[in-house]
Parts: structure tokens; C-alpha cells; sequence
């Protein structure tokens, strides 16, 4: 597992599934309530990190429906009772298919789940004394969602971007155009200087995905406008 230092919170990541996801718990440093962004699966392994660092389980946070970010989310809520957060409704129907997908991947205890609280564009969730922004942003998924937090510089971006890639556009209601639509006019004004954990992979900045992105930066965005 990975972690970041940005008061008042921190983050770490710990990726889970043989997708290996980039699950996140991100925690105030003044309560140590804590909040699992996309718990795709082994469970007791993050409640194990959970207890390794003190932290209360206060949110589950989905950022969108796939099994490889949701699909432990059914068995962490039995084990700790945390209302579950997210994603955009729209994602309801990957939310049914994650048992389906669960079997066709090897993962026979992914479960559908009923968030306790759907998300939109501009919502704020609340974690100990501490608060995040949500924003909707589809194209991977017509529901997904990310979270920001401003004075951290931080976000959880799920699948709509990677360091030097984008999401996936080829599954059920995806759109090309409304990802790029959603990383240029939803991630790119929060600034550059905002750090980002990705779905898979790396974590990066906003500012380093402008510069050298082969799909999103502002040079290969120029040239796709021509």
C-alpha cells in the first residue's frame, strides 16, 4: 500500500482484485474518520488497514458501478454499518450487473448494492471535520462521479482519467466525447496543481497530464480540433 501526506487528510492506496483497482481510504487527520473509496473486493484486508491506522470507518464512496470498484462494497457495509455514498444514479445498472461480472471475473462474493445516498454535479460529502467535492463526470461510465478536496490538492478520479491514458469508452453507455468533455471541463479547472489517484495505476497531476497526455493534452487537443 501507497500513501500520500496532505494534511488535513491523508490518503492511501491500496489496490484490490485481480484487476488490482486502486482502492482508496482517505481519513481527517483530526477525527481519524475515515472514508473507503471503491472497495472492488477483499474486504477484510482493508478493514485489517483500517485497524493498522487507527481509523473509525465513518463512508463508503463509490466513484462509479464497476464490479472492480464496487464490488465489495455490499460486504463492507454488513461488516461496519458505513452508509455507502455515491455513484450518479445513472450508474444503477452497472450497480445490478456486478454479481454477473463478479462470476465472469473470478470473483464469486461480488454483490449489487442500494447506496444510502446517490451523487450529483456539485455535491459535498463530509468526512470527520473535513469535506469533499463531488463532481459528475460520465464518459467511462454515464454515472461515475470523482472526489476533490480542495485545500489538500486531491483527487480520486476513479476511471475517467490515468497518467498518460483516459478511460475506457467501449462498454454499455459509454461516450468518447462526454469523457473528454468531462476531464477538460471538470478536472482541468480544479488546476494543475492537483494530485490525482487514478482507477489503475500511477497517480499523477493534472498539470503533468496537460503537458504529456497522448489523448488529453492541451497540444493533442489542439491538433483533434484542427
Amino acid at each position: 500500500m501507497a500513501e500520500t501526506d496532505s494534511l488535513p487528510i491523508r490518503a492511501m492506496i491500496a489496490p484490490v482484485t485481480p484487476l488490482q483497482q486502486n482502492c482508496t481510504i482517505v481519513w481527517c487527520t483530526k477525527t481519524m474518520k475515515a472514508a473507503i473509496i471503491d472497495p472492488g473486493g477483499e474486504v477484510e484486508r482493508l478493514l485489517g488497514a483500517l485497524r493498522d491506522h487507527g481509523l473509525t470507518l465513518e463512508k463508503i464512496w463509490i466513484t462509479h458501478g464497476h464490479m472492480d470498484h464496487a464490488g465489495g462494497t455490499a460486504a463492507l457495509k454488513e461488516a461496519t454499518g458505513a452508509p455507502i455514498e455515491g455513484p450518479h444514479p445513472d450508474d444503477q445498472f452497472w450497480i445490478d450487473r456486478i454479481a454477473e461480472s463478479g462470476e465472469r471475473y473470478g470473483m464469486p462474493n461480488a454483490r449489487a448494492f442500494t447506496p444510502d445516498r446517490w451523487l450529483g454535479d456539485g455535491d459535498v460529502v463530509t468526512l470527520g471535520e473535513t469535506e469533499f467535492e463531488v463532481r459528475h463526470c460520465p464518459g467511462h461510465t454515464p454515472g461515475h462521479v470523482i472526489f476533490f478536496h480542495r485545500q489538500a490538492r486531491f483527487a480520486q478520479v476513479g476511471d475517467v482519467l490515468f497518467k498518460d491514458s483516459i478511460g475506457r469508452t467501449d462498454f454499455p453507455r459509454g461516450d468518447y466525447g462526454q469523457l473528454i468533455a468531462s476531464i477538460t471541463t471538470k478536472l482541468w479547472p480544479l488546476g494543475d496543481d492537483v494530485a490525482f489517484v487514478p482507477g489503475h495505476g500511477p497517480m499523477s497531476t493534472f498539470g503533468a497530464e496537460r503537458r504529456t497526455n497522448p489523448w488529453v493534452s492541451d497540444e493533442a487537443l489542439a491538433e483533434a480540433s484542427e
